[in-house]
């Protein structure tokens, strides 16, 4: 079982499969969305998902007819999408999963409208805490 929740802890999810098709989007509504370069997104089913508490803390944005993000009204996390079209799956941002993740991302998607600054092939420096000398 893999479980999650939003930043603020309102909204508790849990998926009883497996997450699919992980994928980072680079495309300007996810990098809108997750105010990031990216967002990570995977394919659960939707009879393997609930949401264990806060149900009435999450909210819809519809961006195009018949999908819809679903988000925390509190907090502003992302928890899910959904799509009209294919009723069976949601697509969820693994940033909100708790669990440790077998599955492991298979591309990067829409790298054409990539943030100017996100150079995927760059080696930055890795580290376990704060950079060193931040004040």
């Amino acid at each position: 079982m893999i479980v999650g929740k939003c930043l603020c802890g309102e909204i508790n999810i849990q998926i009883k499969g497996e997450i699919s098709d992980i994928i980072h989007c680079h495309c300007s509504l996810c990098r809108k969305n997750s105010g990031s370069a990216y967002a990570t997104n995977g394919f659960i089913k939707t009879d393997e998902f609930e949401i264990t508490t806060g149900e009435n803390s999450l909210t819809i944005f519809s961006f195009k007819p018949g999908r819809k993000r679903h988000f925390c009204q509190k907090c502003g996390s992302p928890v899910f999408s959904s799509n009209d079209q294919d009723p069976t799956r949601l697509r969820i941002r693994l940033g909100l999963i708790d669990s440790d993740i077998i599955q492991r991302p298979i591309s990067h998607n829409f790298v054409s409208s990539k943030a100017n600054w996100e150079d995927l092939d760059e080696q930055l420096p890795r580290y376990n805490a704060f950079e060193p000398n931040r004040t």
